[in-house]
């Protein structure tokens, strides 16, 4: 069973338990004194035929109540206020789009960071390509991502009165894995349907993506990708920020030279050791406005949240593909969560 499988039933086991008991539990819930809120809401996206759901972190003040999000038997969860007061003004917010099988609870880190520092933070939950909700024809329509996105925006941007907080006007985009993509696609990157095609013809490019669509037996060559070409880019998104991008080689040079807005992009891991599937140093020289970095001693999991002491024996035994919970060089992921955050933050207070 995988990692999804074993959340997804956990997950179902903790429904059978009732919603009585989850009221109880949650009276007894300690207030929380901290500078951190989470509240969640919801958006109907035309592309879905559905709704996308969304977290909210947001700068806080003490009230509500104490809750540990995105925690399970793998990765330690990170706490935050349960419908805490909100601090008095507007704030910029970053849009964070996880990666294929992630969720939005896993980028508790990034997010609790983000709010401290002065932003809101929207994370949805992809469908088809989240925790509980993926398969592998889904992944492979990777232009519902970045419409997701467009609709979590139109949400919030139309109803200004039920998110006061949020100042529409400066609006971010941070993303990760295939996040990333999204987020470059929301930027005006645009896939040449060709090259996606014919991606796992010749090569897994160091990722395990192509074995993972070769398990559910995806031959990309029996799909119509060529929506994977439309300009799916977002005006009201003023900047990127951009991690270990996946697909990043099928995007067209001329739609990366035609991004005109500024976008940071990094890769996790020393140069020689980066995934030819996500090094995107090539995609960030051809877009005028990018700055490229790299953080060494970090794998392309790294930026996932830190896992618990039984984490990575755990993903052994439930046949995860991927080493979820390593990283390189001995550097403790907390540290690298630090590294990407200071760069992340320091980014958006100069060009958002």
């Amino acid at each position: 069973m995988s990692l999804l499988k074993m959340i997804a039933k956990s997950t179902a086991f903790a429904t059978v338990l009732g919603l009585s008991g989850w009221i109880g539990y949650d009276l007894t819930r300690p207030p929380y004194d901290g500078a951190v809120g989470i509240t969640y809401g919801s958006a109907y996206a035309p592309i879905r035929g559905s709704d996308v759901d969304f977290n909210i972190w947001y700068p806080a003040v003490p009230g509500g109540k104490s809750v540990t999000v995105g925690g399970n038997g793998v990765f330690y969860g990170t706490p935050a206020g349960r419908d805490a007061p909100r601090q008095d003004g507007r704030f910029p917010m970053i849009v964070i789009s996880h990666g294929s099988g992630g969720n939005a609870g896993q980028f508790g880190w990034i997010a609790s960071e983000l709010a401290q520092a002065g932003y809101v933070v929207v994370l949805p939950n992809h469908p088809g390509t989240t925790t509980g909700n993926a398969s592998a024809k889904a992944a492979v329509r990777v232009w519902e991502r970045p419409a997701d996105v467009s609709a979590v925006l139109d949400e919030i941007t139309a109803n200004a009165g039920v998110y006061p907080y949020i100042d529409a006007d400066r609006i971010s985009i941070l993303g990760f894995s295939a996040g990333g993509y999204t987020a470059m696609a929301t930027s005006g990157a645009r896939v040449d349907p060709a090259l996606l095609q014919s991606f796992c013809d010749d090569s897994d490019h160091g990722m395990s993506d192509c074995a993972f669509l070769a398990h559910f037996g995806i031959d990309l060559h029996a799909f119509d990708l060529t929506p994977a070409a439309q300009d799916l880019r977002d005006p009201r998104i003023k900047t990127a920020l951009i991690i270990d991008p996946g697909i990043v080689e099928t995007l067209t040079v001329e739609s990366l030279e035609q991004i005109d807005i500024p976008m940071l992009i990094i890769n996790l891991g020393d140069e020689d050791e980066i995934p030819v599937g996500v090094h995107a140093r090539n995609a960030a020289d051809a877009i005028p406005n990018a700055t490229y970095l790299i953080i060494n001693d970090a794998t392309h999991f790294s930026f996932l949240a830190r896992c618990k002491p039984k984490g990575a024996q755990i993903l052994i035994n439930e046949g995860e593909l991927d080493p979820l919970c390593d990283d390189a060089g001995g550097r403790a992921r907390s540290d690298i969560h630090d590294a990407l955050s200071s760069q992340i933050v320091t980014y958006l207070h100069e060009h958002l």
